[in-house]
């Protein structure tokens, strides 16, 4: 389980004062030569602190092998929305569960047991993101544009990318925990493998939940359309193919909410998404049909104009 490191960094982050050197020291606690990185990004509505973790594989790109790289992202707009809100708000929870899924990763690898491929995981750390106005409710804003944090994160070598966000802000995921999304490939919404519904049922214990996504979702924003949220943009700038995972509750709860996070919900998320990391390696489970990926190529073109801004 990763309930000790759920609840050690919400004890890190739940802090005015929280930023990226905070989660490097306790990092470097479990592992003092952890490959780690933080450093500020600042955009027109303040600065918030980048943090990188890399955990190699025993058959990593890192040590010269073979085996696919899983980027795990902790998508948020900010961990607090001080001085409005008073403490740590229901946004921050994916960038715990991607954070999370970096500890347990990097203490399983100084006890002996290597995920088979690299890891890449990254979110960012800022305590007083601003708001603003979101139908239902309010939605967390960000000091930095996704586009800023879209380029800091994504990279080349990453062969799928898990995107962790907390989506509670709407009235079409009715269900408490966590729910994934069809992956999206190139402007594509595909098929979502049953390796990993079945590694989403075994996790959890329950029938795993899909939520929906339009075509909307899945472009950049600035194109003036409705986003569920921001947990499918990075799919607009990478050719790997991406699934969110979605921190889920029954009702409706704004981003910007304070004593809104359940910790069994944030360590379901962390847990299925290290258990992937497991499977992906080994190239047990993949993240689309690859056959079915150049069938629509050849019928029907590139999507890849979904990925920008458009007309």
């Amino acid at each position: 389980m990763l309930l000790k490191q759920v609840l050690e960094l919400y004890e890190i982050l739940d802090d005015p004062k929280a930023d990226g050197a905070a989660v490097i020291r306790y990092l470097r606690g479990i592992d003092p030569n952890v490959q780690a990185e933080t450093y500020p990004l600042r955009g027109e509505k303040g600065v918030t602190h980048m943090v990188k973790i890399r955990v190699p594989g025993e058959n990593g790109k890192a040590v010269g092998g073979n085996a696919p790289t899983l980027g795990v992202l902790g998508r948020l707009g900010g961990l607090g929305a001080r001085p409005e809100m008073i403490g740590y708000v229901s946004d921050g929870d994916g960038a715990i569960a991607a954070l999370a899924v970096a500890a347990k990763a990097i203490d399983m690898r100084r006890k002996g047991d290597t995920l088979p491929g690299d890891l890449f995981v990254s979110t960012h750390v800022c305590p007083d993101a601003p708001t603003r106005p979101h139908d239902p409710v309010p939605f967390m804003d960000s000091p930095v544009s996704i586009a800023q944090v879209n380029q800091e994160e994504i990279s080349s070598d990453l062969d799928a990318i898990l995107s962790i966000d907390t989506t509670k802000g709407n009235r079409v995921i009715n269900t408490r925990g966590f729910a994934i999304s069809q992956p999206v490939k190139e402007g594509y919404i595909m098929r979502l493998p049953e390796e990993l519904l079945d590694i989403m049922q075994r996790t959890t214990g329950q029938l795993p939940f899909v939520f929906p996504i339009n075509t909307q979702d899945i472009t950049p924003y600035g194109n003036e359309v409705h986003h569920i949220n921001s947990i499918m943009q990075p799919c607009t700038c990478t050719d790997a193919p991406v699934i969110g995972v979605a921190i889920t509750t029954q009702a409706t709860v704004p981003g910007c909410g304070t004593g809104c996070s359940h910790y069994q919900d944030i360590e379901e998320a962390a847990r299925f998404c290290l258990e992937v990391a497991k499977s992906f390696g080994r190239r047990e489970a993949c993240f689309f049909d690859e056959a079915d990926f150049q069938m629509l190529q050849r019928r029907y073109g590139s999507m890849k104009r979904l990925q920008t801004l458009g007309k």
